[in-house]
């Protein structure tokens, strides 16, 4: 297939865009470099051993993505591009809403007139909210509490809209836990543009040095040792999540929700001894209040992704801390 990615050059779309190539798939990217990097582009070349098509432009150029569709002959479209930071949201709800669901309208705009009908959303755990329960399933009540999830929720409930006017659309929601990691060659990984908002990029930047020590935001909550708990999930698994995603969707229209996590929840003070031990470097770290939008505990059951479209993740934490740390060492990620 001919897939466009929006968003194509940050961290997930990066991995997911080496999962599709080599899995025989001809991708697009679309990205504005407004929280990804050029230079990207050419670790993707040493990756993949060719050059991928990236247009440099905003998801929210309508006339740019119909234009896109159509010269490149798309055939479905994997949503990435949006801001992310939940405590950043908070602060800045309009720009998140201009930027997020704007963009999204904007793209199904340009999929309509294009009849190009067949969508990966990259939407997050954070349209669940504070847990009801635990594991969190598909079937949870949705509520998010905070500006970046009530976007993402906001822009699930479109793409269900769209899809009871016109039941040839095939579209899925990937609800996201927390990724993490990177590709096993450690030529791209997750590194922000700025301060980091997510706990592993941040804890490498420590762990190298580029910054003094890690903020850890609250160690009040009713958890194990105080500090949240979070289901953080390898992105290589993520990315091959989207694949599966795509075969599913090849025979499956309508709305779909899927979980893409690993069904278990570590504390920021157990991912700070697993980085720790992965990268054999001291992570100092000083306690300060709870982050305005947060959630003390949130991991997912993964079995629905396990049984429509045959996915797991199958990365330990290790992995993850380890691939994490040979990024930023082996591309000395400094801090701006």
């Amino acid at each position: 297939m001919n897939i466009l990615l929006t968003g194509g050059a940050g961290y997930i779309g990066s991995h997911t865009a080496v999962v599709l190539t080599q899995a025989n798939h001809e991708v697009v990217l679309l990205d504005n470099f407004y929280n990804s990097h050029k230079r990207v582009l050419g670790q993707l070349q040493k990756i993949l051993g060719k050059n991928l098509h990236c247009v440099d432009g905003d998801v929210r150029n309508t006339t740019l993505i119909t234009k896109i569709l159509q010269d490149c002959k798309i055939d479905a479209v994997i949503h990435f591009a949006g801001l992310k930071a939940v405590g950043e949201s908070v602060q800045n709800p309009i720009e998140y809403y201009a930027n997020n669901v704007q963009g999204a309208i904007s793209l199904l705009e340009a999929m309509k007139f294009a009849n190009v009908k067949t969508l990966l959303f990259s939407s997050s755990a954070t349209v669940y909210g504070d847990p009801q329960y635990l594991p969190i399933d598909e079937n949870h009540p949705t509520g998010p509490t905070n500006p970046y999830g009530k976007s993402k929720l906001h822009i699930e409930e479109m793409l269900k809209d769209l899809t009871n006017s016109d039941n040839e659309w095939k579209i899925a929601c990937l609800r996201y836990f927390n990724p993490v990691g990177a590709h096993e060659s450690g030529l791209i990984g997750e590194n922000p543009a700025g301060i980091p908002n997510n706990l592993l990029p941040y804890i490498a930047q420590v762990a190298g040095g580029m910054r003094s020590d890690l903020a850890v935001f609250g160690d009040d909550y009713p958890t194990i040792d105080g500090t949240g708990i979070r289901d953080y999930i390898h992105v290589m698994d993520l990315a091959e999540g989207h694949v599966k995603a795509l075969e599913f969707l090849e025979v499956n229209n309508g709305w779909h929700a899927l979980n893409l996590g690993t069904g278990r929840g570590y504390s920021v003070f157990e991912v700070i001894e697993a980085f720790e031990k992965a990268s054999a470097r001291k992570v100092p770290y000083h306690v300060v209040s709870r982050r305005l939008g947060d959630v003390s505990e949130c991991y997912a059951t993964p079995q629905k992704a396990k049984v429509v479209m045959s996915w797991s993740a199958t990365r330990s934490l290790h992995e993850m801390c380890l691939s994490a740390w040979d990024f930023q060492r082996l591309n000395s990620v400094a801090a701006p």
